[in-house]
């Protein structure tokens, strides 16, 4: 199996973004391995010597995404046995031609303690812990966005990777089995009907999931997912509340869906 490398002097996470968005093109397996903080020369080395032992053992060359600002450390790292991808160097010098700007590389910029998102982040990865499962509803007018939907449908952890990458104060609710003798919205809802979201699921799905935190149990029964959604559904149709089936989707996928169907501003930048 083909090993990719992704490897920065900060998070790797520039790395891997743009590597695995690029390999995702491809039908082919890859082992993925990333080295984050390689911030020295003699860290460069080792980075190098681990990229070189893998081709030698391999007999394919692996392929190295890498983002790196220090010179000296580049060219370690660029002489490796392995196939190189340079994002930024593929990109500035067309940038700086066109915006008449020189650039100046710092490490750790993109990821930086002191970007202008990182207390919005913070602030909304707290909000929606407080705020899951409908632990607590008398503060739903500091949420940007409430996600509903049944037990198991994605709303935790959609709610965080909207707190977490955009700095989205995300609330949840669920309806239980409780509710579904006469589903209706509860008045900690209604009053806020406007920042609703659904999520929804196929029935399969549900219950596969369900099955593996209570197996053999009626939360887990085809019956009781089937009944569940087919009442939400019925729900979101006669309030006009917009959902998503989240069966197909990961959660980033769900997330800018969200996003781009509510319109909610994003802090990430």
């Amino acid at each position: 199996m083909r090993t990719a490398f992704y490897i920065s002097d900060g998070t790797a996470i520039t790395s891997e973004v743009f590597g695995h968005a690029l390999l995702s093109l491809f039908p082919v397996e890859f082992q993925h391995q990333t080295i984050s903080f390689v911030e020295s020369v003699e860290k460069a080395h080792e980075a190098r010597e681990l990229i070189n032992k893998t081709a030698s053992r391999s007999g394919e060359p692996p392929l190295v995404f890498h983002t790196f600002v220090k010179p000296e450390i580049r060219e370690i790292i660029d002489s490796c046995d392995g196939i190189i991808y340079n994002f930024l160097e593929h990109f500035v010098a067309p940038l700086e031609q066109q915006l008449g700007v020189t650039a100046k590389p710092k490490a750790h910029r993109t990821h930086s303690i002191h970007e202008n998102s990182y207390d919005y982040r913070i602030d909304a990865v707290n909000y929606a812990l407080a705020n899951d499962d409908g632990g607590k509803v008398d503060n739903y007018e500091h949420a940007d966005v409430i996600l509903v939907g049944v037990s198991r449908s994605g709303k935790t952890p959609t709610s965080l990777y909207l707190a977490l990458q955009y700095g989205i104060k995300a609330a949840n609710y669920p309806f239980t089995d409780d509710d579904m003798d006469e589903l209706k919205l509860p008045a900690c809802l209604k009053m806020h009907k406007n920042k609703i979201f659904g999520l929804t699921i196929d029935a399969q799905r549900l219950m596969d999931i369900r099955d593996g935190r209570m197996s053999n149990s009626k939360y887990a029964s085809a019956r009781q997912c089937r009944m569940e959604i087919r009442e939400v559904e019925k729900l979101y149709k006669k309030e006009k509340i917009p959902f998503l089936n989240t069966t197909k989707f990961s959660v980033e996928e769900i997330t800018a869906k969200i996003l781009s169907e509510t319109g909610l501003q994003r802090y990430k930048y």
